[in-house]
């Protein structure tokens, strides 16, 4: 069945003759006609709909990107997986799809499919859930932990949630019964991170040339926490800057071939009639373009845009405290795309008590250095849809903040005597 209409133009008609032909296909291998799982980027089969509600949430939100073998409408799972020995029947319980994921939780130059680590992996995540089942343990977790992320589900919570699941399977499912059983099957897709200790006073981060060093070098206070006496609680960090790196995600979406495509929807399906529909219609965009033709002439280089604001992480509003995310936004992505949750990437976690004012810079230092090296250039990076290597760059062309953020992260004045005269310079 032609599925690429998926990643189609929601306007165009192979997208409405798409739809229509999985309507139909659904409606036929439904249990309940009027009950159907909807498969839009939003509901993501967690909630059934009828077939003129789901007709009418694909054209609004669009199919969900990563659901193409529809397991959830009556299309059975991909008969083979891509590593089983030449001439050996079909196995229909492994999913070719399990290795692919697993591939992609693996950088590139990681790992090689004779590796014991890799290969023992695919081995754990290939497992049918119980026997006989059409599911892998690897795709039930997924699939819970999703809908972990989207109703915000507590961690004890989840883990009832296992216990229950599990009891209503066979007893010989492989279903992890806690939480911390099934973060250590999922660890190895999960994003890596990095805990960069920080000075209490915002002064310096304690990396490169001050990795080994014990109190700020500026201000003397100690980089561990103090007890009640004042006595130093060795190993503990007195404040932690949470980072996620960004360019092994950014090499993981262009191993989707579905999203690699979509990374260059502005240049290959944008309507250019000279009107502002997108913001490769901008003059930022634009601008970028003529002062470096060679950036822009690789369509699958990337414009990012970074977002930055204080929240209260506690439910209680009287809370003092305030926690920083920092974010990208890429907007070679298609206008409705763009803003999505799961293309929207935290990059930067600056913990609290008290916000960091004008010392967000110090916490911006490892989000700047990968940046750079993204302006100079990552080399080998695989593109899926064109299935070919390249080299990825980068520029950062926006921010997005509101206006005591932006005075932190632009140095403009805000407030006071001078904020009038700040203004309309910018002006």
């Amino acid at each position: 069945m032609d599925k690429s209409w998926i990643n189609e133009d929601r306007n165009t008609l192979k997208y409405e003759m798409g739809v229509e032909t999985f309507l139909i296909f659904a409606e036929e291998n439904a249990s309940n006609p009027k009950r159907i799982p909807c498969p839009c980027s939003r509901c993501v089969n967690f909630k059934k709909k009828s077939i003129k509600v789901i007709r009418g949430h694909l054209f609004d939100y669009g199919f969900s990107l990563g659901y193409t073998n529809w397991i959830w409408h009556g299309e059975p799972t991909l008969s083979s997986c891509a590593s089983a020995p030449i001439g050996s029947p079909p196995n229909p319980q492994f999913c070719s799809e399990t290795v692919n994921m697993c591939e992609a939780a693996f950088n590139e130059g990681d790992y090689d499919e004779e590796s014991y680590e890799f290969n023992k992996f695919v081995e754990e995540a290939e497992r049918p859930l119980f026997d006989n089942s059409d599911h892998t343990k690897l795709e039930a977790l997924a699939q819970l932990h999703n809908l972990k992320a989207r109703f915000s589900m507590s961690d004890t919570c989840f883990s009832e949630l296992l216990a229950t699941v599990g009891s209503l399977l066979p007893k010989d499912n492989v279903l992890p019964q806690s939480l911390y059983e099934a973060k250590k099957t999922l660890s190895n897709l999960g994003l890596q991170y990095e805990k960069i200790h920080a000075c209490p006073n915002d002064c310096i981060l304690f990396r490169k040339e001050f990795s080994d060093a014990i109190t700020c070098p500026k201000c003397g206070v100690s980089r561990w926490k103090l007890k009640k006496d004042k006595s130093v609680k060795m190993g503990q960090p007195a404040k932690v800057l949470w980072y996620f790196p960004i360019i092994p995600r950014f090499k993981r979406l262009y191993k989707s071939a579905s999203i690699a495509k979509m990374l260059t929807w502005h240049e290959d399906k944008r309507t250019k009639d000279g009107h502002m529909r997108h913001p490769t219609d901008s003059p930022a965009w634009k601008l970028v373009d003529y002062k470096w033709p060679e950036f822009a002439s690789e369509s699958r280089n990337l414009r990012l845009a970074l977002s930055a604001d204080g929240i209260n992480p506690h439910s209680s509003m009287s809370s003092r405290y305030s926690c920083w995310p920092v974010i990208l936004v890429t907007y070679n992505l298609p206008p409705w795309l763009c803003m999505k949750r799961k293309f929207m990437m935290l990059s930067l976690l600056i913990s609290g008590p008290k916000q960091p004012g004008n010392d967000i810079d110090i916490y911006l230092e490892p989000l700047i250095d990968d940046l750079r090296s993204l302006w100079d250039g990552v080399s080998d990076v695989y593109d899926a849809h064109r299935k070919e290597y390249f080299t990825l760059r980068a520029v950062l062309l926006w921010t997005i903040n509101d206006f005591p953020a932006y005075g932190n992260l632009s140095g403009c004045t805000t407030k006071g005597y001078k904020r009038v005269q700040s203004m309309s310079n910018l002006w």
